[in-house]
């Protein structure tokens, strides 16, 4: 009997040295990490203005990434060919003026406009040939703009004010940097564009008028398609993150976020320099307070309104949007 209870206390001293020893084995196993969270991708288009810069600030200093997002930028200058992008779903978002974003919407191509980039206070504006000192010296003249974009938008404000409209003018339609080039080269009498070119045809004209005296008119935001702020919410509240991280970044560091900026968008750094005081640019505490709450509106909403008004009445636009479809402060407010 001694002999079967001396055996059965060695076999529970052995288990008890083997579970021991296999506890030992899994506390010396590394501990599971959390599964990353893939990035999520997206695509955006802008053309080729000193007010887009921070988005190419905010993916160049890692802002983006850390936020967990994997953003492309395409630039694509002409505006038909980025309406087109963002229709056929080839992109995912758009850096444009606000007034565009009305445009979009009211051809059934729904976005939700969730930054304010900049808005412009002599950054764009209306070159003329010298002889020409006012609007109603316009009548009967050629105006090299891009039709359907807020250059077009802008010149046609400026002549209802004087009392004219596009019937009174001749368009030559081209891009806001062709339009300027083509008035430095002397084939039109005027141009609607903004700077560098503003600056540059001084040689051959000046500017008749200009953003300064109608300011809060044109502003930039940037908005995604409706389905892609749908389906990817956090995504959008990290887009808007990174972005008042850009700018931030940018007010403790000006020249290397400037060099940074010129760079991506292909511009010599003195022409980009030149053209920041004739904008306002837009961080998060002032977007939250252009953006407003859906109770407390902001600024923003009166900018839209006017745009849609207008486009209504000159029946450039069939369907007329809601300021609601066209705004989400979601994004800005959570920041």
């Amino acid at each position: 009997m001694k002999k079967f209870l001396s055996l059965l206390l060695v076999i529970l001293l052995i288990s008890i040295s083997l579970t021991a020893c296999g506890n030992t084995d899994k506390a010396k196993e590394p501990a599971q990490e959390p599964a990353k969270k893939e990035p999520v991708s997206l695509k955006i288009t802008l053309p080729t203005w000193v007010g887009y810069g921070p988005i190419y600030l905010a993916k160049e200093k890692g802002f983006f990434k850390e936020n967990g997002l994997d953003i492309e930028i395409i630039k694509i200058d002409g505006l038909a060919e980025r309406k087109q992008a963002l229709a056929g779903k080839k992109i995912d978002g758009m850096a444009t003026a606000q007034d565009v974003q009305v445009t979009l919407t009211a051809a059934n191509v729904p976005v939700k406009v969730i930054w304010a980039l900049d808005g412009s206070f002599g950054g764009d504006g209306i070159l003329v040939k010298n002889g020409i000192n006012s609007v109603q010296d316009l009548k009967g003249k050629t105006i090299a703009l891009e039709t359907g974009t807020t250059s077009h938008f802008f010149a046609l404000t400026v002549l209802k004010d004087a009392g004219l409209s596009e019937k009174d003018i001749t368009i030559q339609n081209m891009t806001a940097g062709d339009a300027g080039a083509a008035f430095v080269a002397g084939k039109v009498d005027a141009a609607v564009t903004w700077e560098p070119w503003l600056s540059k045809g001084k040689d051959k004209g000046k500017v008749l008028v200009s953003t300064k005296e109608y300011p809060n008119i044109i502003i930039d935001s940037v908005s995604f398609r409706a389905d892609i702020v749908e389906k990817y919410p956090d995504a959008m509240e990290s887009f808007v993150k990174a972005m008042g991280q850009a700018m931030d970044y940018w007010k403790n560091n000006a020249q290397e976020s400037e060099e940074i900026m010129a760079k991506g968008l292909g511009i010599d750094i003195k022409e980009f320099q030149a053209t920041i005081p004739d904008l306002k640019f837009y961080d998060l505490t002032y977007n939250k307070e252009f953006f407003g709450t859906p109770e407390k509106k902001g600024p923003i909403y009166d900018t839209t309104q006017k745009a849609i008004d207008f486009y209504n009445e000159l029946k450039v636009i069939d369907t007329v949007p809601k300021t609601e479809d066209i705004i989400d402060p979601t994004f800005v407010n959570k920041n």
